[in-house]
């Protein structure tokens, strides 16, 4: 063969191993269980985003006037400079209180089928209204958001654009769509979509052998899907029940929602997307090393009792979830009035 048709061969052979049929079969078994996180905003169910509806739902997301003490916003709770979570094992509120479980990321929740660690709210905007009435984080109501908001004639103005030709865009209702929508923003592509989108050199021989273990183990059974986990309802201690410091007998999850025995102890999955940066870990929070929740995992809900070498590739492999967190301005928001309801409760402890 003329040396030039050698040269054409080998790089054709090159090229062939390169593509990702070939040199990465791994890659058609995880797209069998995961999607990456799309190009584009996802759509909401009867809630369009818009432009005009990020930028309300941005300055509420950020405003503690939504709560009762003036303290406490949807950032205090679901810090965006902090992974989308607040770092503690659970979150501080009204009054000093601390609430009953571990703050989730607010990071590519938009993916989750529900909200909350039992499920309660079927989406965000639900969601949305959930903390502002609970005593022991807001402890608002709609009526007095609602007051401080139409007080504050920036905030009309934001609500009438953002919800145009309705007579009464400023409700509480609106309220929480604002939000969700700007929550839908919130995504974070990370190093294994590209993989999943063909870039062989955006995981390490490392990872990707934690992704092995990870499908083979069974952890992808519960952790799947774009959002690797956020959908479906196990029992936490499925073959082994974490002791009580991890799995507190006093919150039984989702029986709380449903009533029904089968429930007791049972918890939606947790999304596994920058869950590198979201330490402490579990709806209780009492575990802060990555490694050692995946082998609580491994024990409690699988069985397996993998190796140290396998709990450091799928720890490996975690890490590659930990995406871009889109740039987010801090926003100027709407001065007070004479009309404005005033902060009430303490805030502070005595």
């Amino acid at each position: 063969m003329h040396r030039s048709s050698l040269a054409v061969a080998a790089a054709a052979l090159a090229s062939a191993a390169a593509s990702p049929a070939l040199a990465e079969p791994l890659r058609d078994e995880a797209l069998g269980w995961f999607k990456p996180v799309p190009s584009t905003t996802p759509a909401i169910a009867d809630n369009p985003v818009t432009p005009a509806k990020v930028a309300l739902g941005k300055a509420l997301f950020f405003d503690p006037r939504i709560s009762a003490s003036g303290v406490f916003s949807c950032n205090s709770c679901h810090n965006l400079a902090t992974g989308g979570d607040d770092n503690l094992e659970t979150s501080i509120g009204h009054g000093w209180q601390k609430g009953p479980r571990n703050a989730p990321t607010v990071l590519n929740s938009v993916f989750n089928e529900a909200q909350f660690w039992d499920g309660r709210a079927p989406d965000l905007a639900a969601q949305a209204k959930g903390p502002v009435q609970a005593g022991v984080e807001m402890a608002n109501t709609p009526e007095n958001v609602i007051a401080t908001l139409t007080s504050m004639p920036q905030y009309v103005e934001w609500f009438a654009a953002a919800f145009p030709g309705e007579a009464e865009p400023v409700t509480f209702d609106n309220f929480a769509r604002a939000i969700e929508a700007f929550e839908a923003t919130l995504v974070t592509p990370a190093p294994f979509d590209a993989w999943l989108n063909g870039d062989d050199a955006a995981l390490s021989d490392e990872q990707k052998r934690g992704l092995k273990v990870f499908m083979e183990a069974g952890c992808a059974q519960c952790h799947s899907g774009v959002n690797l986990g956020g959908n479906g309802y196990y029992p936490f201690g499925l073959i082994e029940k974490p002791g009580a410091d991890i799995l507190p007998a006093g919150d039984k999850g989702r029986f709380a929602v449903t009533a029904t025995v089968d429930d007791e102890y049972v918890f939606r999955a947790a999304p596994l997307r920058n869950i590198a940066v979201t330490a402490p870990y579990f709806h209780s929070g009492k575990v802060w090393d990555l490694k050692t929740a995946v082998e609580i995992m491994a024990t409690s809900q699988l069985g397996a009792d993998l190796s140290d070498a396998d709990l450091e590739a799928v720890t490996a492999f975690l890490g590659s979830l930990t995406g871009r967190i889109p740039e987010v301005t801090y926003p100027v928001l709407p001065p007070e009035t004479a009309t404005t309801p005033r902060p009430t409760g303490a805030a502070v402890p005595n």
